[in-house]
């Protein structure tokens, strides 16, 4: 059981990207329900937090996200899943190829 305060970054374990059918039962497994949003390229999110419990599944393309708690930066690519704590300063620019995610919120 993942401590509801710790950013936790799952890579993808395959060199198949998954389909977005296969995250989205994947999330369905956990009882969430998730919605897709995407970004063009060199867009970024400035340093915010949310109220909620996060988790991002990338589907394609890349997004870095800032972690200035923590010191590091990580760059998810199709496949890779960040779980992000509710209050957890966070900032992100998307990749040269833009981004498209599924997100939900626990």
């Amino acid at each position: 059981m993942q401590n509801s305060s710790t950013v936790t970054i799952i890579p993808w374990d395959s060199t198949e990207p998954p389909s977005e059918s296969a995250i989205r039962s994947i999330l369905a497994e956990e009882n969430l329900k998730p919605y897709a949003w995407g970004n063009n390229p060199g867009d970024v999110y400035q340093a915010h937090t949310h109220e909620y419990d996060k988790v991002i599944y990338v589907i394609q393309g890349s997004i870095t996200f800032g972690l200035p708690a923590e010191g590091k930066q990580v760059t998810l690519k199709a496949g890779d899943r960040l779980e992000l704590p509710a209050g957890t300063q966070h900032n992100a620019i998307v990749g040269e190829n833009g981004v498209r995610c599924l997100e939900a919120h626990r």
